[in-house]
């Protein structure tokens, strides 16, 4: 049986992977009483009074809101808030499984930036942080910027951050096997959306000076007229040595990594071959890299990582949201900043002790990573 199939049963045998349970065994009226009325008129009062309370009287205090519009799904695209669900349950189940947060789905029938941001400030007080998932580029960078500033709980873009924090784990480790520095490798994305744009600027607030990013017109340069304000962040970047590449074959030759946050099979062998000594390979679409692990290492790879969990090396979000938002809810932290993933990123690289081209990142179910992760979010 498929994974497919196997999923397909799963889920229709649950009815989805959640479901909501009482903490309290409410069997006499004492109980009853004390967990609604009246006995609950004493916590709202107090609430009322002091909201910092709520905190501790409620489930805000260890509850986090998973929301998406749908409009950028896994490997799937805009395919709408109800087939979204799937997902954001899927995520909401693992912040339980791993870092003991209660999360809870929500999929939002708009695309609408300004309504999506109102409704998630709206919905707010119930919860104690935001993970926004799955939300297209360029409005996923407004509507991540907006509710960070606006609202006093912590708001992350998994798909932008989460992402960034894992690959730049994988990164630190891969180098260290490689016995470079950052400084000194060359450094090729594909793919300017959510992930790759957040990627290029945690790589190069560790210290990468060496980056080229490239999207479906080619490579981000400072001459071309159609960036966004994202993308003429990234194009200010360019060494002058590096501004002669237009596209994506002339920006691998001689590089170092190549990172892909773009689309299946866009990386052939012949491209590797141009790329330097001993190439690192990240190649992370989803269900379809940028090229099979088997015919990178042929064409001459070193280091081959993607997203998907049938190969070594896969490079997945949770490794990191569950530990950033557990030290998040756990140190009041309500602004998490560049500088606290990139703490978050190298703790996540420390708990490989001796890392291999085969084992560049822990395993998910490694028990010692969400606290590793969760110490780096503090103020």
């Amino acid at each position: 049986m498929s994974i497919d199939q196997i999923s397909l049963k799963l889920h229709k045998k649950l009815k989805g992977k959640l479901e909501t349970r009482s903490k309290v065994k409410i069997n006499n009226k004492k109980i009853l009483a004390a967990v609604y009325t009246p006995g609950v008129a004493a916590v709202s009062k107090a609430i009322a009074v002091n909201s910092g309370l709520a905190k501790l009287y409620t489930m805000k205090g260890n509850t986090i809101a998973v929301i998406s519009d749908g409009t950028a799904v896994l490997g799937l695209g805009n395919i709408g808030p109800l087939a979204a669900l799937p997902v954001m349950e899927g995520k909401a189940a693992l912040f339980k499984e791993f870092a003991n947060l209660n999360a809870f789905p929500i999929c939002l029938d708009t695309q609408d930036t300004e309504e999506i941001i109102k409704t998630i400030k709206n919905i707010a007080p119930v919860f104690g942080g935001i993970n926004l998932e799955d939300i297209s580029a360029p409005r996923c960078f407004e509507i991540e910027k907006r509710l960070m500033n606006e609202l006093n709980i912590p708001v992350m873009h998994d798909d932008q951050r989460g992402t960034a924090t894992v690959v730049l784990a994988a990164l630190i480790n891969s180098l260290k096997i490689k016995k470079v520095k950052f400084n000194q490798v060359k450094i090729v994305i594909n793919g300017a959306g959510a992930a790759g744009n957040a990627v290029a600027k945690a790589i190069y607030a560790y210290g990468g000076t060496q980056i080229i990013v490239c999207d479906s017109h080619g490579v981000i340069r400072p001459d071309r007229t159609d960036l966004t304000p994202e993308k003429k962040t990234i194009a200010s970047w360019l060494l002058p040595e590096m501004k002669g590449a237009t596209t994506l074959e002339e920006a691998l030759v001689g590089a170092d990594i190549f990172i892909g946050v773009s689309k299946g099979n866009l990386l052939t062998p012949v491209m590797i071959k141009t790329m330097a000594n001993k190439p690192i390979i990240f190649a992370l679409a989803n269900p379809t890299p940028e090229i099979m692990p088997d015919v990178a290492l042929k064409a001459g790879a070193f280091i081959v990582a993607t997203g998907r969990s049938d190969f070594p090396n896969q490079i997945n979000n949770v490794l990191a949201f569950p530990g950033i938002f557990r030290g998040a809810l756990d140190n009041n932290v309500t602004t998490i900043t560049d500088s606290m993933l990139v703490k978050a990123a190298q703790n996540l690289a420390a708990c490989v002790k001796k890392p291999t081209a085969k084992k560049i990142l822990p395993d998910p179910f490694d028990k010692k990573i969400v606290a590793a992760v969760s110490k780096a979010i503090k103020n």
